[in-house]
């Protein structure tokens, strides 16, 4: 969710929002017509296979943040788990995506044990969370992808938290006088969330229409359910950097900051959209 500044902090170099919103905004255009939008419509396959890269890539960013604090996340076995996940998701489902995941933490634990005892605690909870973090997650994205109608329902997610997104800027900069949790993400206002469920509210209810022939109250639902669920894995990914020290998870991707910092909305979204599309509209 974008970071809404708050009548009372200074303005950035680059606008209020503290970054160049003309090279976010290029980028984001950018990632998802050529990444998301082409692959998803024409070549679903070819999507998941981005989703297993993006995966492996979040996994690399959240490893070298935990690797800043000494932590020691299990690299190779996160990153073949985060790529096999999502491809298990697609092509085999639920219930084998969800043993891939188990093998995979079972072997993060396994390999540890080749360094000793010292700090293993600390370094398998780590792994197991960033195997879960994204390559969970991302299995779920390739359930969601796999549907008949898979490219619809990914449509439905990603606009639904860009729409949490603009609503929560928009209201945010314009009215924002209270903050949701300072201590946590200061910039985020209960203005701003106003705006998000309001956005995406209406969002939903014209995707559920529109595009997938479902009951207006039905996108309704998701969109207020998708608005809640989007800002809390904001605060969470806001949490995960103050604690681990970090402003940004890298400097990936021009005027974003980390692909992480881009995902941290649309991951529990993810798993939210699956839930609900599938309770809505089958599987």
């Amino acid at each position: 969710m974008t970071e809404a500044t708050t009548p009372a902090e200074p303005a950035a170099p680059h606008g209020r929002a503290g970054r160049n919103l003309f090279a976010a905004a290029g980028m984001g255009a950018l990632l998802g017509i050529g990444l998301v939008l082409l692959p998803v419509v024409y070549a679903p396959w070819l999507f998941a296979v981005v989703i297993s890269v993006a995966m492996a890539i979040g996994a690399w960013e959240l490893a070298g943040a935990f690797a800043q604090r000494g932590v020691r996340v299990e690299r190779i076995v996160a990153y073949l788990g985060c790529v096999a996940m999502a491809q298990v998701g697609y092509w085999w489902g639920v219930q084998p995506l969800i043993g891939v995941f188990a093998v995979t933490v079972l072997v993060g634990m396994g390999a540890r044990l080749l360094r000793g005892p010292e700090g293993y605690v600390a370094d398998v909870a780590a792994t197991t969370f960033v195997v879960a973090y994204t390559g969970l997650i991302g299995g779920f994205a390739g359930l969601v992808t796999a549907q008949p109608d898979g490219a619809y329902r990914v449509i439905t997610i990603i606009v639904l938290t860009i729409c949490s997104d603009i609503g929560g800027y928009v209201f945010g900069v314009l009215w924002g006088r209270h903050p949701m949790a300072p201590v946590i993400s200061p910039k985020k206002s209960w203005e701003g969330f106003a705006g998000s469920l309001l956005f995406q509210a209406v969002a939903g209810v014209l995707l559920f229409v529109y595009l997938l022939g479902a009951p207006w109250w039905q996108g309704l639902i998701t969109g207020l359910v998708m608005t809640v669920v989007a800002t809390l894995g904001d605060f969470a990914e806001s949490a995960i950097k103050r604690d681990l020290g970090v402003k940004d998870m890298s400097n990936l991707i021009p005027g974003h900051g980390g692909l992480m910092d881009r995902l941290d909305s649309i991951l529990p979204n993810v798993i939210a959209g699956w839930l609900l599309l599938t309770l809505f509209l089958g599987s």
